[in-house]
């Protein structure tokens, strides 16, 4: 099993393609559904706007992580069309929104877990990196 193919975002454009372990467990409507990725974008904008503009000190600074951690969960998410929290769950949707299928194949639920423990560290790990960059490089 090659752990690298796991992590690729699926290479078929079908957007309506069915449930795939540790691939693909959401569906087009559950994609549009994360705006997590907008909203920690505007919050990491404003954030470090509101930080250069007082002219915070560099510790003050990694408070960036938080929504940038969050920007990066969401735009991971639907570039991936694997939700992190379906994974953990062991659960997946293709369908309208608030409707879940349970994930029943232990093989199954393995992948997607180590899928979404991915995609976790992933955005905890971009957010920090953005937040570090902001710490140590001069506003001014």
């Amino acid at each position: 099993m090659d752990i690298l193919a796991e992590l690729k975002p699926l290479s078929n454009s079908d957007p309506n393609a069915d449930y795939q372990a540790g691939s693909c467990n959401i569906g087009p409507a559950e994609i549009g559904r994360r705006r997590a990725g907008h909203i920690g974008l505007l919050a990491t904008v404003l954030l470090a706007a509101l930080l250069w503009a007082s002219g915070a000190a560099s510790r003050l600074r990694l408070a960036l992580a938080l929504p940038a951690s969050m920007m990066a969960m969401g735009y991971l998410q639907a570039y991936f069309r694997f939700c992190a929290g379906f994974g953990a769950a062991g659960v997946y949707n293709f369908g309208a929104l608030g409707t879940r299928q349970t994930v029943t194949d232990r093989e199954a639920q393995s992948r997607d877990r180590r899928k979404a423990l991915f995609v976790g560290i992933a955005s905890l790990t971009s957010g920090a990196g953005l937040a570090v960059v902001a710490a140590v490089r001069p506003f001014r």
